[in-house]
């Protein structure tokens, strides 16, 4: 199993949960976080004073997968959330050991 984490622009978020319900995925978790990347923040103009804004929001979209649909979360993570524009995201893969549904108790692979 592989935990797959998606960082993305908010506005994006509805066609990269469509993408992934098209492709089977039954559940994903999104957390609201702020972040920087080679965006490195801007400045912005409030009420006469200007300020800095170093941490850009995003959301964070996280999917526990079989190793088989793997590439095809990716791929459609990856064209729904793509704007061509600096600040896209990232896509992150890693190892899974174990899932637990705890209402059944059931383990692994159908626990997800």
């Amino acid at each position: 199993m592989k935990l797959v984490t998606a960082v993305i622009k908010p506005f994006k978020l509805d066609e990269v949960r469509e993408a992934l319900g098209d492709i089977g995925v039954s559940g994903v978790t999104v957390t609201e976080v702020k972040g920087f990347g080679r965006q490195k923040g801007h400045t912005e103009l409030y009420r006469g004073a200007e300020y800095v804004v170093d941490f850009l929001p995003k959301v964070k979209v996280e999917v526990a997968l079989t190793e088989e649909m793997v590439e095809s979360a990716v791929e459609a993570i990856s064209k729904a959330a793509a704007t061509g524009k600096i600040g896209d995201g990232k896509i992150f893969i890693s190892q899974l050991d174990d899932a637990i549904r705890i209402r059944t108790g059931e383990t692994g692979s159908d626990a997800i």
